[in-house]
C-alpha cells in the first residue's frame, strides 16, 4: 500500500517502491520529496513529475500512462473515480496474485461443488440456530465477479470519507482566491478523484486475491440473499493445512450460510454496521494547516508547493471523540456478529467434519489478527475492521445456548439495544442471567396504542353499568 496521501502509488504491475530499494518521496541528495503525490523520476527525467507514475516504460506503454493522465484530469465526478477503480482492481486481479496463483473462469463442476456445500451447509445449520436459510441461491465466483458484485458496496463505505477529503482541499482557501483559483481546484478534485480511486482499485484488486466468500470482513458486501464463494481461493486457503478440501470447502460455506442468515433475519444489523462506519465520517476532521501555510505563500508558476505539501500528510485524519465512538461501536457489533457465526459454526460443524477445530482456530487468527481486510480498510478510510474480542464474543453465545437455548440466544437479534455490549463482554455470566426486556411484545404494545389513538372517538363497550356511570357524571 502507498504511505502517500490518498495512497497513489506506483500501478499495480510494478513493484511498491519502484524496484529500487528507495523510500517513495525520496528526492535526490536526501532533500525529501521532490515531486507532487510521490512521483518520481524517469530515467534520465531528472525532476520530471510524472515519472514514477511511468516508470522505465516502452513507448506503448508511455502512451497508454499519457492516456491514463489524461483521464485523471478529465474526471468530473463524485470524490472517487470509481471507473479507474474498476479499471485497476480487474488489472489487478489479472496479474495473480504473489504466490503465482491466477484467476481462473469458474467451472461447471466448482459451481455443483459451491452449490451443493452450500445445501449442506443449510441443513447443519437449520439444527443450531432458531434463524432460517437466508440464501436464496449459492454462486460460486471468480476473483473478477467478485470485484464486479463488491464493488457497490465499497463506494457505499468509501464515499462519505472521500467526500470531506475532496471538501477541505476547497474549504482552505479564502473565498476571494477560490474563484481565481476554480481551474486549479477543479484539476486538485478531478486527481483527488482518481488518488482514491486508484488506491480503491489497488486494494481491492489485491482482497479479490485472498477472500473465500462475500462476507469475509463481516460485512455483507455481496447482493442480499447470494452466499458466494470463491474456488480458487479456497483451494489456496486449504493448501497447507493438512486438511482435505471437501472439508475445508464445507465449513466456508458454512459460514457464508451463517452470515447470510443474520443479515437476511437481522433487518437492522447492515445499517447499524454501515451507520458506524458513516459516523466515522461524518467526525473525520481534516489537517488542513499545512495546506494553508502553503496557500498563503503559493506562487501561481510553482503549483508543485500545493502538490509537494499533499505529500506531505496534510490530510491524516484525527482521532476525534465522534470517531472513536463510531469506531467502538463498529468494533463491538463486528464482534458479536462474528462471534456468533464462530459458535453457531462450531456447533454445526463439530458433529461432521474431523477437522473443525483445527479449521475454526485457523479462522479466528486470520479474522482476529488483522488480515488484508483490516489491512485494506485501516488505509481507504481509517477503519480497522477488526473484532478484537472475537473469542469473548464466541464464548458469551455459546454460554446463551446453554442458559437460554437456541430461541432465546437468537431472540436478542430482534433489536440492537437487546444486544451485549462491550462491558457485557467482560462480564459474560452477568449478562447470560440478566433479565431481557421482550422488544417485540414492547413494539407489539405501542402499535396496539397507536392503532387505537387513531380512532378517539370509538369507545369501548362498557355494559350498562359503564352507562349509567357515564351518565351519572354527566349529571
Amino acid at each position: 500500500m502507498s504511505d502517500t496521501p490518498f495512497g497513489f502509488g506506483l500501478p499495480p504491475e510494478e513493484p511498491e517502491n519502484g524496484g529500487d530499494g528507495k523510500k517513495k518521496g525520496d528526492g535526490q541528495g536526501g532533500q525529501g520529496p521532490a515531486n507532487p503525490f510521490g512521483f518520481g523520476g524517469l530515467p534520465g527525467g531528472g525532476d520530471n513529475p510524472f515519472a514514477s507514475m511511468f516508470g522505465s516504460m516502452n513507448p506503448n506503454d508511455l502512451g497508454a500512462a499519457f492516456q491514463q493522465l489524461g483521464q485523471m484530469l478529465s474526471y468530473e465526478g463524485g470524490p472517487v473515480n470509481w471507473d479507474m477503480a474498476k479499471d485497476i482492481a480487474r488489472k489487478t486481479v489479472a496479474q495473480g496474485t504473489a504466490d503465482g496463483t491466477k484467476d481462473s473462469s469458474v467451472t461447471s463442476g466448482e459451481r455443483a461443488a459451491v452449490e451443493e456445500a452450500v445445501r449442506l451447509a443449510d441443513l447443519w445449520l437449520d439444527g443450531v440456530t432458531s434463524l432460517p436459510s437466508g440464501a436464496g441461491t449459492a454462486v460460486a465466483w471468480s476473483r473478477a465477479e467478485w470485484v464486479e458484485a463488491t464493488l457497490p458496496v465499497w463506494k457505499d463505505l468509501v464515499d462519505p470519507v472521500a467526500e470531506r477529503v475532496g471538501a477541505a482541499m476547497g474549504d482552505v482557501l479564502p473565498e476571494e482566491m477560490q474563484a481565481m483559483a476554480g481551474p486549479l481546484l477543479g484539476m486538485m478534485r478531478s486527481m483527488g478523484g482518481a488518488m482514491f480511486g486508484t488506491q480503491i482499485g489497488q486494494a481491492v484488486g489485491v482482497l479479490a486475491g485472498e477472500v473465500v466468500g462475500s462476507t469475509d470482513i463481516g460485512l455483507p458486501l455481496g447482493p442480499a440473499g447470494k452466499a458466494a464463494l470463491l474456488p480458487v481461493n479456497i483451494e489456496a486457503f486449504g493448501s497447507g493445512l493438512g486438511v482435505p478440501q471437501e472439508e475445508v470447502r464445507l465449513y466456508l460455506a458454512l459460514r457464508e450460510a451463517a452470515h447470510q442468515r443474520l443479515f437476511a433475519h437481522v433487518p437492522w444489523l447492515r445499517s447499524h454496521l454501515f451507520g458506524a462506519v458513516e459516523g466515522y465520517a461524518r467526525g473525520i476532521k481534516v489537517d488542513t494547516s499545512k495546506l494553508e501555510d502553503v496557500v498563503g505563500q503559493l506562487d501561481p508558476t510553482h503549483p508543485e508547493q500545493l502538490q509537494d505539501a499533499l505529500q506531505q500528510g496534510m490530510f491524516q485524519p484525527e482521532d476525534t471523540p465522534e470517531q472513536k465512538a463510531a469506531l467502538a461501536r463498529l468494533e463491538t457489533a463486528l464482534a458479536l456478529v462474528e462471534g456468533w457465526v464462530d459458535a453457531v459454526v462450531h456447533a454445526a460443524a463439530a458433529p461432521h467434519l474431523p477437522s473443525a477445530g483445527a479449521l475454526r482456530e485457523t479462522l479466528r487468527r486470520r479474522r482476529a489478527s488483522g488480515g488484508p481486510a483490516e489491512q485494506t480498510f485501516a488505509t481507504l478510510i481509517g477503519l480497522e475492521l477488526r473484532p478484537r474480542r472475537l473469542r469473548d464474543a464466541s464464548r458469551l453465545w455459546a454460554s446463551l445456548t446453554d442458559a437460554r437455548g437456541l430461541e432465546g440466544r437468537d431472540g436478542l437479534w430482534e433489536h440492537p439495544d437487546m444486544l451485549p455490549t462491550a462491558a457485557d463482554l467482560d462480564d459474560p455470566d452477568g449478562f447470560v442471567h440478566r433479565e431481557h426486556l421482550d422488544f417485540s411484545e414492547l413494539d407489539k404494545m405501542l402499535g396496539e396504542a397507536a392503532g387505537g389513538s387513531a380512532a378517539p372517538e370509538r369507545k369501548p363497550d362498557l355494559g350498562k353499568g359503564g352507562d349509567e356511570d357515564e351518565g351519572d357524571d354527566q349529571k
